[in-house]
């Protein structure tokens, strides 16, 4: 057969010919060999009660499938009759290519760790404190480490290139300066870049956080390198500089729990009768689904000539059952006031004197 094939065919559509069943084959036989391993770990991940292995076996699929094609490729190709000069090129590409596996490999572990992480932290339990600061650091991780792991893999592909890797002392010296210049005119993002590595350790927000700054009330919706998105309570989007969070004050009602005091005060009659009102916020409050059992109280805060200003104090589990509970108090508490206590209504007085206060006794 191989006589036939060179009396009717030249030698190089031969060799080339060759070559590519040879690289057919390669790949083909590393495809299979790559689904039977998958196969069986997932066989195996699926006997197990955890996620995690399952987390990072569909992570690893895509790229260790064209890994095994590379390796597959790189030995039929020493195994195929090819020239000198293709050889070259083939040693080329895979210079490219293989910093590009490699880097591409790394990135899905660092993305299987950081799924398997917040796959483990439940921000939804009301007790969320332990696993929004285990999700907020490894976010922040995973993207610095994202940046570093891309900006390798461009370097060692330019490496691969000998125009580029035999540049001399001149290109080293032209790349300090232009360094220079480049960071001088990205201070405020190298800036942000700092504050993102300073916050993923120093924690003064979290993934969920409830915040309240430029004067909105909000929660910690996504933190990036350069910026952090607060969601605002009418689902607006603040965009904040991450290094405003380190250089300005700023408001984070759950930075050590999520429980909360809640004040709703009252504008009554100075003559009103407090112990009764006391009396009824207790009622109201106590079977309420969103008071969480720990404080409760009413107290006389300010007097004035016209009005007595009464604070009712509540605790809640959250921010805003916090605050839910605060409206559904003072809508209750007026509408006592208003049916059953209708003289503890804030009134005018008057005092009329002389003739007037006689004209009107008569």
């Amino acid at each position: 057969m191989t006589d036939l094939l060179q009396g009717s065919l030249p030698a190089w559509s031969l060799v080339w010919i060759i070559t590519l069943a040879i690289v057919i084959g390669g790949c083909l036989i590393a495809l299979a060999l790559h689904r039977f391993v998958i196969n069986m770990l997932m066989r195996l991940a699926r006997r197990s009660a955890s996620q995690s292995d399952d987390i990072l076996i569909n992570r690893l699929i895509k790229p260790t499938r064209w890994i095994a094609i590379g390796l597959g490729l790189s030995i039929a190709l020493n195994a195929a009759p090819l020239e000198t000069d293709a050889s070259a090129l083939i040693r080329l590409a895979s210079g490219l290519i293989v910093p590009l596996l490699i880097g591409w490999l790394a990135l899905a572990i660092l993305y299987a760790f950081r799924d398997i992480v917040h796959d483990k932290s439940d921000i939804s339990a009301s007790d969320n404190l332990a696993a929004r600061r285990r999700r907020t650091r490894i976010t922040i991780l995973a993207r610095i480490g994202a940046f570093i792991i891309i900006f390798l893999t461009i370097c060692m592909m330019l490496l691969s290139i000998p125009a580029i890797r035999n540049v001399g002392v001149t290109l080293m010296a032209s790349a300090g300066l232009a360094g220079l210049a480049v960071g001088a005119a990205a201070q405020p993002a190298l800036k942000n870049l700092i504050a993102g590595i300073q916050m993923a350790f120093s924690e003064p927000i979290r993934i969920d956080d409830v915040v309240i700054i430029e004067g909105e009330w909000g929660r910690i919706e996504e933190i990036r390198m350069t910026f952090v998105v607060v969601r605002i309570w009418d689902e607006r989007r603040l965009v904040v500089p991450i290094s405003q969070f380190l250089e300005s004050s700023f408001q984070n009602w759950t930075r050590e729990s999520s429980e909360l005091l809640g004040t709703a005060f009252l504008y009554v009659d100075p003559t009103a009768d407090v112990p009764a009102l006391r009396q009824q916020l207790d009622a109201i409050v106590r079977p309420h689904p969103k008071w969480d059992g720990r404080v409760i109280g009413l107290q006389v805060t300010d007097i004035k000539p016209e009005v007595m200003e009464l604070r009712a104090l509540i605790s809640a589990a959250d921010a805003g059952n916090a605050f839910d509970l605060r409206c559904d108090v003072r809508e209750a508490m007026m509408a006592y006031i208003a049916s059953d206590m209708p003289d503890a209504l804030p009134r005018r007085r008057a005092q009329l004197s002389g003739q007037l206060a006689d004209t009107a006794a008569g």
